[in-house]
């Protein structure tokens, strides 16, 4: 059996990554697997451990690093996130493509070390579309939405990391590019 691919998949926040997302993950050649992360954080109404997340304490979770257990870890709002190396290996060795869905500073690490991984990161067609999609969702106060635009500007200056970029402009034809990345890939 071939290995899996490990995908490292970014965008900025607005961008439309979920959906494209939920999109692929059903597509039956692309075998697609969604990573599952460990974190400190309590688990939430209907969240299952194993599932959703790996819930671990904090000492777990810093024994982890200290072991390199993991991909790539960061610590967002008191809480800490990573990928489990074994989990995602596991996942790949039964010929799964892993798909990780991680910031920047997380896919930097990943791509460290693993040279072969394929990175993808989704861009909108403009800010100005960006910031229209970010306030129709109506999710969020004005700061946040100032913070998540300002966070986009410098994520934009760094996306010459990833080996393919893709643009939202029209849904289907985002996922159909990002499916043909992937199958070419698989095929290599």
């Amino acid at each position: 059996m071939k290995k899996g691919l490990l995908i490292v998949y970014s965008g900025l926040s607005g961008v439309g990554k979920g959906t494209i997302l939920e999109k692929l993950m059903p597509m039956k050649d692309l075998n697609l697997a969604y990573s599952v992360s460990m974190t400190t954080r309590a688990p939430r109404p209907m969240e299952v451990d194993g599932v959703n997340y790996f819930f671990v304490s904090k000492e777990r979770f810093l024994e982890a690093i200290k072991n390199g257990e993991l991909l790539e870890h960061a610590r967002f709002v008191g809480n800490d996130y990573g990928t489990p190396k074994a989990y995602v290996e596991k996942m790949r060795n039964e010929g799964k493509n892993v798909v990780l869905e991680i910031e920047i500073d997380g896919a930097r690490q990943v791509v460290s070390k693993c040279e072969d991984a394929l990175s993808i990161y989704i861009v909108p067609p403009s800010m100005e579309e960006l910031e229209r999609r970010i306030r129709e969702r109506g999710s969020e106060d004005e700061q946040t939405i100032l913070k998540r635009l300002s966070k986009a500007k410098q994520e934009m200056k760094e996306i010459d990391f990833y080996k393919n970029v893709v643009c939202n402009d029209d849904l289907d034809k985002a996922v159909d590019e990002i499916r043909n990345i992937i199958l070419k890939e698989m095929n290599n």
